[in-house]
């Protein structure tokens, strides 16, 4: 029984960890989304860069969790507009815009969103598991 106890609660730990991460993740997302017409406030400067979320591995529980390690600029290129007008134009009236696609943003949100939704219904099955068993030992 002990053992049933501690798979239980070692699947919940593991999910929470997961939780935790891809809230994390989301709030990458959210600030890439916000940041994505974000030009530089000095004429040539670089603009907002792309932030992406790294993750590693991590024991909770006896078991295999996840955590967000850091976050780590996205090294692709920026995006050039000719706008002279811009105060962020360079010397040729081009303006450097972000290296954020708010499509490809979207997308990752909805992934993080649904891994979530997916930890959550492992928290709520393993706790559903652990009542049950608790109910059938009172029997």
């Amino acid at each position: 029984m002990p053992e049933i106890k501690s798979n239980s609660l070692a699947a919940m730990a593991v999910a929470s960890s997961a939780l935790r991460a891809q809230q994390g993740r989301m709030r990458v997302i959210a600030e890439n989304i916000a940041n994505a017409n974000s030009t530089a406030r000095t004429a040539g400067g670089d603009p907002y860069r792309r932030q992406v979320p790294v993750f590693q591995p991590t024991k909770v529980q006896g078991a295999e969790g996840v955590q967000m390690l850091r976050v780590d600029p996205d090294k692709s290129d920026f995006k050039t507009e000719y706008d002279p007008g811009n105060p962020a134009a360079d010397a040729k009236g081009y303006v450097k815009l972000p290296n954020v696609n708010a499509m490809v943003e979207a997308l990752d949100m909805k992934e993080a969103q649904r891994a979530y939704e997916a930890n959550l219904n492992v928290i709520e099955t393993a706790r559903a598991m652990e009542s049950r068993t608790l109910d059938i030992l009172k029997k």
